[in-house]
């Protein structure tokens, strides 16, 4: 505590401190500082980006065709890391689309458009009356539901800021506006003093800070002036004023200003106990909070020797470039380059149709003579300029040759996020290294590395919560299952009628599976019966098919045996009858023409036949194999059981298979026939 007072006594002693690096610029300050705040004509169409903070993106509550009025909110404000944004004006929504952004990326972003009407009617504001008497969770509240976020450049939610991790002692406002060419905090001190302490003092009241500095370079001496009357009455918010030098304006490098301490590398100014708003974000909390006015617009410098009449205006957030262009009367050159913000932070726009947004605080049109554009890159002499203006004291060398690389632990071990992207070490390179672009691409790789390890963690915590609740659930029904057998067993115990009902259900149960198992083999064995031909009945009783089985193979062997009695007797006549042919046909003498015709008919006769009874008996085969299947086992070494069934039609002798023997011995009887042919020819 000792130690904390010291450092507020020597606050009281108006000591001023310094810090490392730093570079002197061109300040070019009076071109645009010479006049009041202007305010700008309202515009034909707005582009309001839905995210204008570092921070989440909340709901959209409008949609296209809708009719909204000024200070309208267009977006809820229901996550914590966010603000919503308001209608600068009344109108109609035309679309939500994609736009280019106010961004080095260019890249687009989602935005309400919006097309002004003629009347500009505004929604009611809800201002705080004895704000005094307000807690700091409902003062906080408003900020949020105001759309407040810092206008320094960072565009940090202000209600973050709010609510720091320790005891703030000290709240700086910081209006040094150490950059070239910017005026708008410098004319808006000069002009809105009063507002900008009472700002202060509401800032002071929430984060229960003990002392409030204001620091200012001392190149603004109107503003110094103006805000030293503002504060005379006012015990505990004292005017600071500091030497120019760029970047005095950087956040650690004024509180080590103001205070001699250093921000530790990734740490905040609230672990130093100290809080630091810009001025222009005071001025936007008075009116949100006295006023009830939603932050809607802001001081933005034109200026540039390429402008008829540079200067500062109130502008509308979706404002476009170009308007404010044409109001200062801009006249293009070749390479004309457009910059949003100031020549040593800012970045060059290539189209018009930007928008103003909460953290835009200058629209530069320099000339090519004045500001000359960006040479080509040489490579590194190694000349250690870059490291003698950095204020960070960092190696802006060697996090050069690292962000080629992309080696991103090499980048964190030399602390690239200590950076502030001043721009100080490219000023002074002489090989024109675009360094800041190097670190800038650097930085926005490893967030988008660290987001995608947050998401992937999220999702792993989400799993095993879900494996988890699952578990629970089953072990839940399990503990119930098993009460509710326990109850049973219970009330079975007590209930000796219920356990007798129970014993019967059980043997009418098992009595019916019994008898369904009994058809079951029943109708298995009646199925196993039948045979697999389509003309066959689908069920036959088992002892019908085997006694018609039976009765047909007796018949075939009948008629087997009577056809081979038949065969052998005309065999031996045949064999009594060749001696004598034989000795016939030799002295026959030679036959007529029709004899041999007449005998070449009976060939040809006999050959059909033979071939009919070939073809009978190979279909006979195949109709009579799948009727021969029974279910019932044969005797090893039985004759096969054979049923065949008669054809309509059919001869008795088509009934019967032909064995090899029986085709041999038709072989025989035609050879016979032939030569019978041959004997009638002869005769």
């Amino acid at each position: 505590m000792q130690s904390e007072l010291s450092l507020l006594e020597q606050i009281k002693l108006e000591k001023i401190w310094d810090f490392p690096g730093g570079i002197h610029p061109s300040e070019k300050k009076d071109l645009s500082n010479q006049a009041p705040i202007a305010n700008l004509p309202v515009s034909k169409r707005y582009y309001v980006p839905v995210k204008q903070h570092i921070g989440s993106v909340d709901d959209i509550i409008v949609s296209i065709g809708d009719s909204v009025l000024e200070n309208q909110p267009l977006t809820s404000s229901n996550l914590t890391m966010t603000v919503p944004v308001h209608s600068p004006i009344s109108g109609k929504v035309i679309a939500i689309a994609p736009h280019v952004s106010a961004h080095p990326s260019a890249q687009p972003e989602l935005t309400i458009i919006i097309d002004a009407d003629i009347e500009q009617v505004s929604a009611p504001l809800t201002p705080m009356t004895n704000w005094q008497d307000k807690d700091k969770v409902e003062l906080t509240e408003q900020l949020k539901v105001m759309g407040l976020s810092g206008m320094g450049g960072a565009g940090f939610p202000t209600h973050i800021k709010m609510f720091p991790s320790k005891p703030i002692d000290l709240l700086i406002l910081n209006g040094v506006e150490c950059e070239p060419y910017i005026t708008s905090d410098d004319t808006l001190m000069r002009y809105f003093s009063k507002e900008i302490v009472q700002g202060a003092e509401i800032l002071q009241h929430i984060v229960s800070a003990k002392v409030c500095i204001i620091g200012i370079e001392d190149n603004k001496p109107d503003a110094i002036k103006a805000l030293k009357a503002a504060t005379k009455d006012i015990a505990n918010i004292d005017v600071r004023v500091v030497p120019t030098k760029y970047p005095s304006g950087g956040e650690k490098q004024l509180i080590q200003l103001l205070t001699g301490l250093q921000v530790p590398s990734g740490g905040i100014p609230a672990d130093l106990g100290i809080v630091m708003q810009n001025v222009g974000t005071a001025f936007a909390v008075k009116e949100a909070i006295i006023d009830g006015k939603p932050l809607t617009k802001r001081v933005v410098t034109i200026t540039g020797e390429t402008l008829k009449s540079p200067q500062n205006v109130w502008a509308k957030l979706g404002t476009p470039t170009q308007d404010l262009l044409d109001f200062a009367g801009h006249t293009p050159e070749k390479q004309q380059r457009i910059i949003m913000g100031g020549p040593m932070m800012g970045f060059s726009i290539l189209d018009a149709s930007t928008p103003v947004v909460k953290t835009t605080n200058c629209i530069l049109a320099p000339s090519a003579k004045k500001l000359p554009p960006q040479g080509d890159e040489q490579a590194c002499i190694r000349c250690g300029l870059c490291a003698d203006a950095c204020p960070a004291e960092l190696l802006p060398q060697q996090l050069q040759w690292f962000s080629k690389a992309k080696d991103h632990d090499k980048l964190s071990e030399y602390n690239l996020f200590d950076c502030i992207e001043c721009g100080a070490c490219a000023y002074v390179c002489p090989s024109q290294i675009p360094l800041v672009q190097y670190y800038r691409t650097s930085k926005a790789e490893i967030r988008e590395i660290e987001q995608e390890k947050i998401k992937s963690e999220k999702a792993r915590v989400r799993f095993e919560q879900r494996q988890e609740r699952l578990e629970r659930e089953k072990q839940v029904r399990l503990a119930k299952h098993k009460a509710s057998a326990e109850k049973r067993a219970k009330a079975l115990e007590k209930d000796t009628s219920a356990k007798d009902k129970i014993a019967a259900a059980l043997a009418r149960a098992k009595a019916k599976k019994q008898a369904s198992t009994d058809e079951s083999n029943d109708s298995v064995s009646k199925s196993n019966t039948t045979t697999s031909s389509d003309s066959m009945p689908a069920t036959k009783p088992a002892n019908a098919a085997k006694d018609k089985v039976a009765e047909a193979i007796a018949r075939a062997k009948a008629k087997k045996a009577a056809k081979e009695q038949q065969e052998s007797a005309e065999i031996q006549a045949d064999k009594k009858a060749q001696p004598v042919e034989a000795k016939t046909t030799s002295a026959e003498p030679v036959s007529t023409a029709e004899q041999e015709r007449k005998a070449k008919v009976a060939a040809a006769i006999a050959r059909a036949k033979q071939k009919r009874e070939e073809a009978k008996a190979a279909s006979q085969e195949k109709t009579a194999e799948p009727e021969t299947k029974t279910n019932e086992p044969q005797a090893k070494g039985s004759e096969p059981q054979v049923k065949i069934e008669p054809k309509i039609g059919s001869e008795p002798e088509e009934e019967t298979q032909l064995t090899a023997e029986q085709i041999r011995k038709q072989k025989v009887a035609a050879a016979i026939a032939k030569a019978k042919a041959k004997k009638a020819k002869s005769e």
